[in-house]
């Protein structure tokens, strides 16, 4: 089944208020805690979610930072310079402050992303191979949800607290990066394990496929964060 953009801000919208009650109950020294995501702590995590969702509430942020990170990226991709710009902008923010700030610019940016035109969302970008070119309306309603819900188990991860888990919500968003990566890799199939277990296969060959993987770790390793054999880490936007 694929998503509809509809569903994807719903996706969107849930995955904030998870993010939020989560980190509306940890404490300072959790705030603290190192991560997954090397050289950040939660509380960067944090600032960096509000600094994506500050650029996909308003072009003009989205152009503001994207304008830094060309000037700032050096030898690195451009999208290390904007997050460390979104991390070090937030870094005299206290802990509350930018929990509040996320809140607000969590509504703005599934409200803006729901509303953008037809014509916006075809607009296309390039990215290095395999994965090629990718248009906004992919980027707001995909990417974005899949790295804000990633950032939310890096973060449970690191505070060592259950991650809250649901077919409807967190299912939806791992089975789809399946079918992504079955679509980038011509694998047959792929047998996903844990609270998210499923099988997700093509029609025409064996479903159970070769690899099989908890869900989670799965969607660790297709962003780079875990080490899954026959899984890279880059053929799906994560």
């Amino acid at each position: 089944m694929t998503l509809t953009h509809s569903q994807w801000m719903d996706l969107a919208a849930e995955e904030y208020r998870r993010i939020l009650t989560l980190i509306a109950e940890l404490s300072d020294s959790q705030w603290a805690a190192p991560t997954d995501c090397a050289g950040w702590a939660v509380r960067d995590i944090v600032a960096h979610l509000a600094g994506a969702a500050a650029a996909t509430a308003s072009l003009r942020e989205q152009l503001r930072q994207q304008r830094i990170g060309a000037r700032e990226k050096g030898g690195r991709p451009q999208i290390d310079a904007v997050n460390d710009l979104q991390v070090r902008e937030r870094a005299g923010l206290g802990n509350r402050q930018l929990r509040q700030q996320l809140e607000d610019l969590a509504s703005r940016s599934v409200e803006a992303r729901r509303r953008t035109p037809g014509l916006v969302r075809a607009l296309r970008f390039r990215f290095p191979a395999p994965v090629g070119s990718a248009t906004v309306g992919f980027l707001n309603d995909v990417v974005h949800t899949r790295d804000a819900w990633m950032h939310r188990i890096d973060i449970c991860r690191a505070v060592e607290h259950p991650v809250e888990l649901t077919d409807q919500h967190d299912g939806l968003i791992v089975l789809d990066a399946a079918r992504a990566w079955l679509d980038a890799t011509g694998a047959p199939g792929i047998t996903l394990t844990g609270p998210l277990g499923a099988v997700v296969g093509r029609p025409s060959q064996a479903p159970e496929g070769t690899v099989r993987v908890d869900a989670v770790e799965f969607a660790r390793a297709l962003s780079g964060r875990a080490r899954v054999s026959g899984v890279a880490s880059d053929v799906v936007l994560f």
